[in-house]
C-alpha cells in the first residue's frame, strides 16, 4: 500500500508518493545511467561538517525506519518552494526502492491552504501536540505574521521541542525568529527581505547564502535554494549515490554549495556567454540603494565605458544605465507593493536623492504614481 501526500486543485487530485513510486519501466531504471559529472553534484559544501546536522545513520544490515517529517505549510506559500520541499523526498524513495521517509503536510487549523498561484493544497491534519519526528519544516512566504498568529507561535515553539531538526524555508526563516529559535544563530531568508530581517531580529547572524546550517536549525532563501538543502539532508543521512540519483531525476546538474551567496538578479547563461557583463549586474544590484555610475561600473567589471555599452546592448537590448534605473524601480515597485514602508523610505533603499525624483521616475516606469499603485493591489489582495 502506497501513502499518499494528495494535491487537491480545481477538482484534480495530484499524488505524490510517501513510499515507493512504482511508475511505468520502474523496474528498467534500477541503475541510473549518470551522465552527469560527480563533481558537479556533490558539492554539498563539504566544509560545513562543523554545523551539519547529526542525521542518524542507519546500524550495518539492519533496515532503519523511515525518517519521519512533518511540512507546516502556511497560506500564500510558493507552490515551487512546496514542490522543492516535497519531491526530493518522493525521488529519494523511488531511487532506493523502499520507504526512506514519510512525510505528512499540515496546516494551523487542519484546513486546505491556498498557495500564491491560487491553487488549494490539502493536508493531513493540524498541527497539535502529538506530532513529532526527526525533521519539521515550515513553508511560508507572504503575510507569515498574519497566518502565524501569536497563539500559533506558541504552539510552534512548543512542538519543535518534539523535533530534532527544524527547517524554515523561504519566510520559514521569520517564523523560526519568531519562535526564537534564531537567537545567537546564522541564518537566512529570502534576499528581497534581508534588510528587514536584520532590523527586525538583530540578535540572528544574517547570511546571504543560499541555505545555512546552524547546530539543528537549517534555513533556505526560497525554491531552487531550497531543493539544494534536502539534497544536502538527504545526501547527510543516507550518502552521495541516493544523492546524485536524486538529482538526476530532476535533470539537476549543479548542486550550488550553501555558501554560495543568492542572486537578486538570476543571469542565467549571460554568466557564461558574458561574463563581464554579469559581473556589471552583480555591481549594480549590491549598489541598488547608493547607485554607481556607469564609468565606475565600467571600471570594476574592467571594461572601458565604451566597451561596457556595446556588450549591454548586444546582451541586454539596453544601455547600462538604462537597465541600472530599471533594476532599481522594480525594486521600489516590490516595496510598494509588499511593504508598508513610506515612499520616501523606499526613495532613500532604491538610491534616490528626493522623493519627487523618485516619484516621477516611479510613475514613468509604473505608468500610475507608487500611492495608486499601493491602493489597488490592497485593493486586489482583499478581493481574493
Amino acid at each position: 500500500v502506497m501513502k499518499t501526500s494528495r494535491f487537491i486543485s480545481s477538482g484534480i487530485a495530484f499524488s505524490s508518493s510517501s513510499a515507493v513510486d512504482h511508475g511505468v519501466d520502474h523496474d528498467a531504471k534500477a541503475e541510473l545511467r549518470l551522465t552527469i559529472s560527480a563533481g558537479k553534484l556533490i558539492d554539498c559544501a563539504m566544509d560545513e561538517n562543523k554545523t551539519q546536522p547529526a542525521l542518524p545513520a542507519s546500524p550495518t544490515g539492519q533496515k532503519a525506519a523511515p525518517m519521519e517529517i512533518t511540512i507546516l505549510v502556511l497560506p500564500e506559500s510558493s507552490m515551487l518552494s512546496l514542490a522543492s520541499t516535497i519531491e526530493p523526498l518522493r525521488a529519494c524513495n523511488r531511487v532506493s526502492r523502499q520507504e526512506l521517509v514519510r512525510w505528512r503536510i499540515v496546516t494551523i487549523d487542519g484546513g486546505p491552504v491556498m498557495m500564491t498561484c491560487g491553487l488549494p493544497i490539502a493536508s493531513h491534519g493540524r498541527i497539535d501536540d502529538d506530532l513529532s519526528g526527526e525533521l519539521l519544516i515550515i513553508v511560508s512566504a507572504f503575510n507569515h505574521a498574519s497566518h502565524a498568529g501569536s497563539r500559533a507561535i506558541a504552539q510552534l515553539k512548543k512542538l519543535s521541542r518534539r523535533f530534532k531538526i527544524i527547517a524554515g524555508v523561504e519566510a520559514g526563516s521569520w517564523v523560526l525568529a519568531r519562535m526564537g529559535l534564531l537567537e545567537g544563530r546564522a541564518a537566512t531568508t529570502h534576499w528581497e527581505d534581508f534588510e528587514d530581517f536584520a532590523q527586525a531580529f538583530p540578535e540572528t547572524e544574517l547570511k546571504t547564502q543560499r541555505f545555512v546550517t546552524d547546530g539543528n536549525v537549517m534555513t533556505a532563501g526560497g525554491a531552487s535554494p531550497t531543493l539544494d538543502m534536502m539534497l544536502h539532508l538527504i545526501r547527510s543521512r543516507f550518502g552521495h549515490r541516493i544523492a546524485l540519483e536524486v538529482a538526476s531525476v530532476f535533470i539537476y546538474d549543479e548542486a550550488h554549495a550553501a555558501s554560495d551567496v543568492q542572486p537578486a538578479v538570476s543571469l542565467g547563461r549571460i554568466a557564461a556567454m558574458e561574463p563581464r557583463v554579469a559581473e556589471a549586474i552583480r555591481l549594480m544590484e549590491r549598489a541598488i540603494d547608493r547607485p554607481l555610475s556607469t564609468s565606475v561600473i565600467a571600471r570594476r567589471a574592467g571594461v572601458s565605458v565604451r566597451t561596457l555599452e556595446t556588450l549591454f546592448r548586444k546582451t541586454i537590448g539596453e544601455s547600462p544605465a538604462a537597465y541600472f534605473s530599471k533594476l532599481r524601480l522594480q525594486t521600489a515597485r516590490r516595496l510598494v507593493i509588499d511593504t508598508d514602508l513610506a515612499m520616501r523610505e523606499i526613495a532613500i533603499r532604491t538610491g534616490f536623492g528626493s522623493l519627487s525624483a523618485f516619484s516621477r521616475a516611479f510613475a514613468s516606469h509604473a505608468g500610475a504614481p507608487a500611492m495608486e499603485i499601493r491602493r489597488n493591489a490592497r485593493l486586489a489582495n482583499s478581493r481574493e
